[in-house]
Parts: structure tokens; sequence; C-alpha cells
């Protein structure tokens, strides 16, 4: 099988990480999303990552920061998404690749937490729970099962609280 290199993205690769972005959700919206989330205050280059398969980027991955308002005040966590694939390389493990190194990273600059609003039946697979199991909500319009989370420091969501995404998301949701 052929190896899958995940890195920090360049500003060489905005136009693939669009392509892979068009391609995986047949529109604009999401390539639009991390375009805006690279000017803005959430956006941490150390956390964009791309998939590379024979040199071609094939996949994406970003994680940003979002706010956690609790009893307890403000807290920074992460958000992943939006997660791509090219559609002709998927079931390939790219999407899990980009995941794991997402969270690995994620980690490692000591971050608290991660929270996706998505395909919850995904991301159960990698140790996402329901983000109801904490108490958690957000300020997005989607179903509350589409909310998962994914403590990476115990206790970081014990207090529970809303999810406050930053305004570009919710042009998305």
């Amino acid at each position: 099988m052929q190896q899958i290199k995940v890195r920090a993205e360049t500003p060489d690769d905005y136009r693939a990480i669009d392509v892979v972005n068009l391609s995986a959700f047949e529109g604009e919206a999401e390539a639009q999303l991390v375009g805006e989330l690279r000017k803005s205050d959430s956006f941490i280059p150390d956390l964009s990552l791309v998939a590379e398969l024979n040199g071609r980027i094939v996949g994406h991955v970003v994680l940003s920061r979002v706010k956690l308002i609790n009893k307890d005040g403000e807290t920074g966590i992460l958000a992943l998404g939006p997660m791509s694939v090219v559609p002709s390389q998927s079931h390939r493990g790219i999407g899990s690749e980009l995941i794991d190194a997402a969270v690995a990273r994620a980690r490692a600059l000591c971050f608290g937490a991660i929270v996706v609003a998505g395909h919850p039946d995904y991301y159960l697979r990698f140790g996402f729970r329901p983000a109801s199991d904490w108490g958690l909500t957000c300020n997005l319009a989607i179903p509350e099962d589409a909310l998962t989370a994914m403590e990476l420091v115990e206790g970081t969501l014990a207090a529970g609280g809303e999810v406050v995404y930053p305004d570009i998301f919710r042009k998305l949701f």
C-alpha cells in the first residue's frame, strides 16, 4: 500500500485544498469556510493538515479555536472540521490518518478538548463521544446528536456548557 504523508499545510497547498473540499462536499461552502478560517483568530497553522498520496494532496482537516462557555467561565477548546478526502481516494484510511494526526498534534499543543459538528457515527470510531455526555450544546443549527467531543485533558468538559463557534461556521450550518 502506498504511504500517506500527513503534514501541516503551506500557502502553496491552498488551491489543492480547495479542490479537495470542492470535490468532497460538492459545493463551495466548506472551501470558503477554510479560506475564512485562515484569516481569523481561530486559525492555528500547525493544526491545518493535508494528506499526500504520491505527492498529491488527497485530504485535508483543520482544527480551529472555539469557546466553551459555562458556569466556570470561558475556555478555549478546538473544533475539528471541515475534514475532507477526495472521493476517488475514500475508504483508504486517509480520513483516519488525518484525524489521528490532528488529535495527536492538539494533544501535543496542550489543548483540553476537541468537538466536531458532523457525522457522529464516523467520529465515534476515533474516541469521540456524544457531546450530551458532558452536557454540551453549541450555537450551530444542527441536530443534538451531530455534536461529538473528545477530552484530551481529563476534566476539561466536566462542567458542560455551550460550545460557541465563530460566525463564519454559522454560514455553513
